[in-house]
């Protein structure tokens, strides 16, 4: 089988939730330390002390275990549960970064925790069941997906595109057309920021590596974003290749699609 033909494996959620859950315990295990270790002292300024710091850490040890739950049913059930926004923010800002540090000492790959995060991230998004309007979407795309040795680059305008088929960009723009969605094409952060202030979509859908994914997911919060991970049969960074029907499936189920006007009799 040829590179190009190579697939990745699409990321599981499970990594993320099992890593969450292993972080969830290993917090609960601190907090408990944080109350017993100083529990005589405690009991030497107030013999009640010890009692109100416990139920302290109970609840902060009780809102771990909800909020992981919490997580894990909105991500299998696919529906907003509680607070999904808010969550999200929890698992981007603070739960990332100690899972990642966790997934290190345990020797986890990290782009298998971050492809875990980014489908994690999109349960969340997609469970919110929020319906958008075409013009309030952008699907924003990295320039490597652009063949290497095209002479028409379409970073700025995608719709320069000749539509000759060798690489994505024509399925690219056959669906902007098709869905009446705004496409851009960045070469980097900087300008994807850029692109996202001037067009303030109320939702991404970004294509990019792991690494420029999750970091485009954090910086973007609280707009919400779902990602979609590129494949890379030459390498990173160079002629990479995208599924276009994965892009279609997403904004299936994101799209506020008018129903066509009744025919007049």
């Amino acid at each position: 089988m040829s590179g190009i033909e190579e697939k990745t494996s699409p990321p599981r959620k499970r990594l993320f939730i099992s890593l969450m859950g292993v972080t969830c315990l290993i917090l609960v295990g601190l907090i408990f330390l944080a109350w017993w270790i100083p529990n005589r002292g405690l009991a030497n300024i107030h013999p009640d002390l010890p009692h109100i710091v416990g139920i302290i850490m109970a609840v902060l040890s009780g809102a771990a275990i909800l909020g992981t739950g919490l997580l894990v049913l909105t991500t299998a059930l696919g529906k907003d549960i509680f607070f999904t926004r808010f969550m999200r923010l929890v698992v981007i800002k603070f739960l990332l970064p100690v899972i990642e540090f966790v997934g290190r000492v345990i020797g986890l790959d990290k782009d298998k925790i971050r492809q875990s995060f980014i489908a994690m991230n999109n349960s969340l998004v997609i469970s919110q069941r929020q319906k958008i309007s075409p013009d309030r979407i952008l699907v924003l795309l990295p320039h490597c997906i652009q063949l290497f040795d095209c002479e028409i680059k379409v970073t700025g305008d995608i719709n320069k595109c000749v539509l000759c088929g060798r690489c994505d960009i024509k399925g690219l723009v056959d669906l902007g057309r098709k869905y009446n969605i705004d496409i851009s094409v960045a070469t980097g952060g900087t300008l994807a920021r850029k692109v996202i202030v001037e067009k303030r979509p109320k939702l991404v859908l970004a294509v990019a590596c792991e690494r420029d994914l999750t970091s485009g997911i954090k910086d973007c919060y609280p707009l919400p974003v779902i990602g979609i991970l590129n494949e890379r049969p030459f390498g990173p960074c160079f002629n990479t290749v995208v599924d276009v029907s994965k892009i279609d499936a997403a904004l299936s189920q994101v799209l506020l699609i008018e129903d066509p006007a009744p025919a007049r009799p």
